[in-house]
This record gives structure tokens, sequence and C-alpha cells, in this order.
């Protein structure tokens, strides 16, 4: 039998974790089992293609019961915490003598040295110009190295901007509690079962064992760059080269969950999740010269050389007038006289701004890129850029925001017979700030004076399972959930169709002001989640007891044109509804497909309404089959299009 032994943790040193590889080498040489003992010193690879089942087996846990406090303290002291360590930083003078690595400088810094030397022998009147020469040289130095300096602080965290994406807190199953307890992220262990939820931080990579919910959809994007969120299973993935994108069963640390909820055992923590595999790289990332620093290294190379060269040559040159009247007949004081003249050639030839120009023309280059947001750990990595041919970049999070925003919208105006007129709206602002105005041909409407926007404003705020939050540390609103559903949130705030008073609010209160006035007017009882065979979710909704509107349960739709549509019967025209004929569906699908194909290629949905739905106890929520047939005999209200904005 053969063992595969990978060290992951640091489990009591190095002498202690070769005695357990010898114990089980020797075991596995004598035909024995593994004693469950050390089973954690081994890691297990390739957790996406195990079963559930051999997951749970694995690290000796009850996934309905998780950890034991014993099981939990062992494992601490094997992995250690949950948490990436921080970066540690090149003190000042570290700094400092970097920025004296480069030839050219230590050649000028050599003269302004010897410059300096030979002013202390100078006499009379020349004695105090004497030092003005290697003063500025020196001058002109220390302004290069502070530039230096100052540029490579700004950028030192670029390393340590991982940790923001380390969740604070993780929801998890011990032992000694009955229920789910919240305990900090760093606490988490390998083994720990884990319950996620919408809105959550993925604490650690976590192997799901079960989910909860209809799907459970993931925004990776941070990890994979995936515009939109991914919907995750527990079947095992047998592909042990499996890249990340493919792991459809592993949740990984950093990523937020979309919608859905679900439970799973923690295969992996700290510097071994996949954002601390990233993080290993760039630490260790082996900085190469860029050609500008090349060229200016073989430039002051080929310089000294010549400069030495001619420096000797004129010294020696002048062995003969060493011993000149002139110099009082001393060969000494002539030695000295003409060395000081071999040193003043290498100074004048060496071009003393050279350094300060570049240093310069680069920081002004820092400075533009950084106003773009755009870091720069290096000066020299500037001309980098310019010497660039082909650039390979990926469309979200990085030539765009990665946050998706409505920005056209229709609802119906009128219908005669087989014609139909659309009233379209154009929507400002961009990203996840709740601000932004609806236009109509130009002109601004207020949205509360169309009963279909209302109506539309309403199922973007009810048929949602997101919302936006303000982080105060970062100064911006952020999404909670998924970027669809965060960008028809933030139409919601624009639209503010019953004219809710904004001014004057907080930012954290303002961020979901106008979506708390509409679900305080109806109760949503139940969900039914968004699968790809129907293309759609929906909400079953009641009136609130403290609504006065005369309406009775809903259901609100959203979903894929294509899919709701087709599953309409009628459409909403003011506060009426009217049979939805075949020209008048051509008509609307032909204006989404040039929504779709056109300049912006925005991605629409479709927004409805089932009117009279079934009763709550004649639908049967455990069978997520019959979904699309609770979803039928319904009302298009609108439509709304979104794009993820340039960066």
């Amino acid at each position: 039998m053969q063992v595969v032994l990978r060290r992951v943790v640091d489990a009591g040193g190095d002498e202690e974790w070769l005695k357990a590889c010898a114990r089980l080498h020797f075991l596995s040489v004598q035909g024995s089992s593994l004693p469950e003992s050390v089973s954690c010193l081994v890691r297990m690879e390739n957790a996406h293609a195990k079963e559930p089942e051999e997951v749970v087996s694995y690290f000796g846990v009850d996934q309905t019961t998780g950890l034991t406090p014993e099981q939990f303290k062992k494992n601490l002291a094997r992995y250690g915490h949950n948490e990436l360590p921080a970066e540690i930083g090149k003190t000042i003078w570290e700094l400092v003598l970097e920025q004296f690595e480069d030839l050219l400088v230590r050649i000028l810094l050599l003269a302004a040295c010897i410059s300096f030397v030979l002013a202390l022998f100078e006499e009379g009147e020349e004695t105090v110009t004497a030092f003005v020469e290697p003063l500025v040289i020196l001058l002109i130095l220390i302004a290069n190295a502070i530039v230096g300096v100052w540029q490579e602080r700004n950028a030192e965290s670029a390393i340590e901007a991982l940790k923001e994406y380390e969740p604070e807190m993780g929801k998890v199953y011990r032992s000694d509690r009955k229920n789910v307890q919240m305990i900090k992220a760093r606490e988490i262990v390998p083994g720990d079962v884990v319950e996620v939820s919408v809105g959550d931080k993925v604490p650690a990579d976590i192997r799901l064992v079960k989910i909860n919910s209809t799907t459970l959809r993931v925004d990776q994007s941070i990890l994979t760059g995936e515009s939109v969120s991914v919907i995750k299973h527990t079947d095992a993935v047998p592909d042990m080269r499996a890249v990340n994108q493919d792991k459809k069963n592993m949740l990984f640390s950093g990523t937020n969950i979309a919608s859905g909820k679900a439970i799973g055992v923690a295969v992996a923590t700290g510097v071994s999740t996949e954002i601390g595999k990233i993080r290993d790289q760039m630490a260790a990332t082996e900085q190469e010269k860029t050609p500008l620093q090349a060229k200016l290294d073989e430039f002051g190379e080929q310089l000294s050389k010549v400069i030495s060269l001619i420096c000797v040559a004129v010294w020696m040159i002048n062995i003969g007038h060493f011993n000149d009247p002139v110099h009082g007949g001393s060969w000494i004081r002539g030695a000295v006289y003409y060395f000081k003249i071999a040193v003043a050639l290498a100074v004048a030839a060496i071009p003393e701004g050279l350094p300060a120009v570049i240093t310069t023309c680069l920081a002004l280059g820092t400075r533009r890129m950084a106003k773009k947001n755009a870091i720069v750990r290096s000066l020299p990595s500037v001309e980098t850029l310019g010497c660039t041919s082909v650039i390979c970049s990926d469309k979200t999070g990085t030539l765009t925001t990665n946050q998706m925003c409505v920005t056209k919208m229709f609802i119906i105006d009128k219908v005669d017979g087989d014609s139909v007129s659309l009233g379209s709206f154009d929507i400002s602002g961009s990203k996840y700030t709740p601000e932004g105005e609806v236009t109509k041909n130009g002109a601004l409407v207020k949205c509360g004076q169309y009963d279909g926007l209302v109506e539309l404003s309403t199922i973007c705020a009810l048929c949602n399972d997101s919302s936006l939050d303000y982080n105060d540390s970062k100064g911006i609103y952020e999404k909670v959930g998924e970027a669809t559903e965060t960008a028809l949130c933030c139409l919601v705030e624009k639209m503010n169709v019953f004219n809710t008073e904004v001014r004057g609010m907080s930012k954290p209160d303002r961020a979901n002001a106008c979506c708390s006035v509409i679900k305080q007017l109806m109760k949503k009882e139940f969900t039914l989640e968004f699968s790809r065979d129907r293309k759609s979710m929906s909400v079953f909704c009641s009136p609130a007891k403290s609504s006065k509107a005369a309406v009775g349960n809903k259901m609100f739709v959203k979903g894929a044109p294509e899919g709701v549509i087709e599953r309409c019967a009628y459409v909403r025209v003011g506060t009426t509804r009217v049979p939805l004929s075949e020209p008048v569906k051509n008509k609307i699908m032909a204006v989404i497909k040039e929504w779709g194909t056109g300049r912006d290629t925005l991605r629409c949905l479709a927004l409805a309404t089932r009117d009279t739905p079934l009763r709550m106890e004649e639908m049967n929520l455990e069978d997520a089959t019959k979904f699309g047939d609770y979803e039928t005999d319904l009302t298009f209200v609108g439509c709304v299009g979104m794009l993820d904005p340039p960066s």
C-alpha cells in the first residue's frame, strides 16, 4: 500500500511532523490501517472529487452537530487560525538602500564622496565653492530616493488588500450548542460544519454536503472573474484536474452567497485556501527589471568603463607635470591636483540630472495612473506600459465595474388590437449608488404618476432576496446578494414611486429607504427560487395587515423574457389587463432583442404578476419541478435592461 504524505500544517514543528510521517510509512509498509488520531496530518486532496459522505467521514464529524470541543482544539493546534498572515513590509532603511542599487546612481554617489573629500583639502577662497558640486549631486540623489521610497510606501498595501476579502464572522455547528452559532471566522478550522445563506461571505474553502434551498448561487468573480453568479450542487466532480470554475460543489473563501442556503464542511483555511494561494504567489513573485532599468544599467556600465579609462589616461598623461614649480615642487601635491582634475572630468561626464529627470517623469506618470485608480508598486513599472504591445484582460471587474446597473426599462402604454405602444424610460447613474434620474424622451418624469411603473417598482422590490449596503470604511454602496437583484433594488431607489423623503437621510438609511416602504405594503410568504428549466423566480405575497390596499394575494415573477412572456396570457395597461395577442408578443420580443443585441448589449429581465395565484396550501413547495405550473396565466408588466458599466 502506498501512502502519499503532504505537509500542510505547522503541527508542533518539523521533528514532530517527521515522526508522524515515519509512523505512517511504517504502518503502510506493514499493511496496517492508519490510526484516526493522525488522519488530520494528511490533507484531504481533491475534496471536490469526493462524495459528501466521504468528506464528513474523513474529518470524523457529525454534519448535524459539528465538531466537539476536543476536535476543535486539536484541529486548531494543527492547522492554526483561519487568517492570512500579515505582509511583512520592508523597513524604511531597506527601501532607502534599494534606491541606490542603480549603477548610475552609485557612480554619482562615489563621485560626490570623492569631490567632498577633495574639497576638504582646498585652500583659500575656493574652499567654500568646492563644496557646492558634491552638495548638488547629493541633493539630487536624496530627492530621487525620497520619491522612490514614497512611491513604494504608497503601494505597499497591494498584497494586504487581499485581507479585505476575509470575512469577520462565520456560522458553524458545534456539538456543545444545539443550534448554529456565530463565531469569528478566524476560529473556523478544517472539519467545521459551516452554514451559509444569502448575503454571507464564505469564511473558508468549503465542500458542500447539503443545499437547503432550491438552488444555491455564488458570486465568485473575485477569484474566477465570472460575471454572473454560479449555481452550485453537492455531487462529486470526478475530474482531478478541474479548475476552480469547474468545482461546482466547492465554496471558496472570500466569495459571496448570492442566493440560497447550504451546509458544508470546511476543507481548507488560511493560506491553504485558494485566495491564500494567490497571496503566497504574489508574495513570492520576484521583481524583474523593466526595459528602462535594463537600458539604464547597460548605459551606466558602459559609461563607467569609458569614464574610468579617460580619468586614468588624463592622470597618467600628466605624471611628468607632478613636479612643476606651480605645485611648489611637491610631487604629491601635483598628483593630488591632477587627480582632482580627473575626478572633475568624471563628474562632468556623468549626467547628474538624468536620475532626477527620469524619477520626476515616472512620478508624474504614477500620479496620473493613481487618478484612474491604478496603484503602481514601483516607479519603473510605469515605463513598462509604454513597451506593451498586447494587453490580455478579462472584461468583468477590469474593463467594467462588475456592478450591474439598470439603464433602460419599458411598460405598455396602449394596446389597440394588434398594435402596441411602449413607454420607454432611461435611467441615469452607475454602480450601486441609489442616485439617478428617470427620463422619457429626454424629459424628467415622476415615476409615481405611471401606474405601470408603480407596479414594476413593486415587483423589483418584492421579487428580490438582495439589498444595498453602505460600507462606511470604503465610503461606497455595495451589494448584499445577487448582482442582478441588487441592480433592481437600486432602480427602485431611483424611481421612488411613493415620493419618500430621502433628503437628509444618512447613507446607511438611504440604501434601502424606498424598498422598505414597498415591503411594508405586502408580506412575502415564500419564494419559488430560480431554476434553469423555467428561467425565472417568483415570490408569493399577501397584503400586510397595516396596508389599506384592496388587493389580495399576488405572485410576482421575474426572469428571462423568452421564458416569462411565454407563460403570460395578459399585458398590463395602466391598472387594467389586456389579453396578450401574438402580434403584441412579437413586438415586445423585438424590442427586447434590439436591446440585447444593440450597441450597449443590455441584459434584459421580464417582470410579471399572477393576479389570482393558487392558495398556499395548494402548492407543493418541496417539488421544484412543479414551480413552472404555478407561474402560469401571468400578466406582463414590463421589462428592464441592465449592463455592467465600464470602470
